[in-house]
């Protein structure tokens, strides 16, 4: 526990945010490139085989089989960036051992507190220890958690060659929380038969379903002219906005929406009088139910349009990934080897969709089946997000016995 501790609090305290304005570099963030560079010499160190690093820090690196037979190549997956929803600059993990069930004092200062009574999911917990930030940033255990359980893992096979396992593929990369992660990942290098992302929540988390995404820029154009003299002349393009937004489904929002029922979540929205932007993004599960959620959006501008002028609302939509149910569900034994391997170590297997996506499911629509594992954090993208450290512990085990009864499966 104490290691992988060591490994996370190390990688937390680099600033790898991602930025979602840059469209023209991979990674969109040049900090991203010191995790990167940090990652491959721990890898060399360890003594991992065929580390590389691209160009666009995309990491790879092998762990050799242990033993004979047709034992297919399996891979692990997780992502280096943190979120750009909240500040990641200066991080500062601190170290809550025996939790005892009460508030945390995040920082004292400006009061900022982890409540047990409003995140009840931390009363699982009392006795456990929990890492969190100081509240002022996040903490990144989305998904550096994932790094240092996977390279844990890879450490740990290592150390027992008692533990027959074949190849084994790891791969970090960046710029997964701008929904960009997968789009330069060279599922050709890296050479496994199927993989698993270690990006998800809490203990247990196994998730094989996503949402279908699509992300949409709405530029609004109006006309500002002095108020004094404004009638019929002024078109107030927040005006606009706001019968733009009130327009849509008032219930298909994230707060009002949970289990596969979709939303148009608005994220962002800039504006003044002669123009505004608004940034969404549109989900569902159900893919009939995604293309009408995608043309009723465009209908809506349309009929902005009807009322106000031509062109005055302008919609950039692009779709972003897919559920990758449709590619996994062919080849379950992926999900039931995981599922096993979570059983053999006590863990009950939570099998449920993501609202939200991952890497994965663009990889598996390149060829590359990849469901997503816990990674065991809590409240992601935010001042409140915390990690206990026995939950990546498990995650770490998970690892290695997928890897082992892969072998033990297929090497027969």
């Amino acid at each position: 526990m104490e290691k992988i501790e060591e490994r996370f609090i190390r990688y937390a305290k680099i600033d790898t945010q991602s930025d979602p304005e840059n469209d023209n570099n991979c990674p969109s963030t040049e900090k991203q490139w010191q995790l990167a560079n940090l990652l491959v010499e721990e890898l060399r160190e360890l003594g991992l085989k065929d580390v590389s690093i691209d160009d666009h820090a995309y990491v790879m690196a092998s762990l050799p089989a242990n033993t004979k037979g047709n034992i297919p190549v399996i891979g692990f997956i997780a992502h280096m960036d943190t979120a750009p929803d909240f500040s990641a600059e200066n991080v500062q993990p601190q170290i809550h051992k025996n939790y005892d069930g009460k508030d945390i004092v995040l920082n004292k200062k400006e009061n900022i507190v982890l409540s047990h009574d409003y995140f009840q999911e931390l009363n699982q917990y009392v006795g456990k220890t929990l890492i969190t930030s100081d509240g002022t940033t996040l903490l990144g255990a989305d998904d550096k958690a994932g790094i240092a359980e996977i390279i844990g893992a890879m450490e740990y096979l290592m150390e027992h060659p008692e533990i027959k396992h074949g190849k084994i593929r790891i791969a970090f990369n960046p710029d997964e929380e701008v929904g960009k992660g997968a789009h330069l990942f060279d599922v050709e290098k890296f050479g496994a038969q199927w993989a698993y992302t270690l990006d998800g929540g809490p203990l247990g988390e196994l998730e094989y379903e996503n949402f279908n995404a699509a992300g949409a820029k709405v530029i609004i154009k109006g006309k500002s002219v002095h108020p004094g003299t404004a009638y019929h002349q002024m078109l107030n393009s927040m005006l606009v906005a706001k019968d733009f937004i009130g327009a849509l489904p008032p219930n298909e929002i994230p707060e009002k929406t949970r289990g596969y029922e979709g939303f148009y979540h608005l994220y962002q929205m800039k504006g003044s009088v002669e123009e505004t932007m608004l940034q969404y993004i549109i989900r569902d599960h159900d893919k009939k139910l995604f293309k009408e959620k995608k043309a009723l959006f465009l209908q809506t501008a349309n009929a902005m349009n009807n009322k106000y002028g031509a062109k005055v609302v302008n919609v950039d939509m692009e779709d972003q990934y897919f559920n990758m149910r449709e590619k996994i569900e062919p080849q379950m034994h992926i999900i039931e080897l995981a599922q096993k391997a979570m059983k053999t170590l006590d863990i009950q297997p939570i099998v449920q969709a993501i609202r939200g996506g991952t890497d994965g499911a663009q990889l598996s629509f390149k060829g590359l089946p990849c469901p997503n594992i816990f990674a065991g954090g809590h409240n992601f993208h935010g001042r409140y997000e915390f990690v206990p450290v026995e939950s990546m512990e498990k995650a770490m085990q998970v690892v290695v016995k997928i890897a082992e009864l892969t072998a033990e499966q297929y090497g027969k």
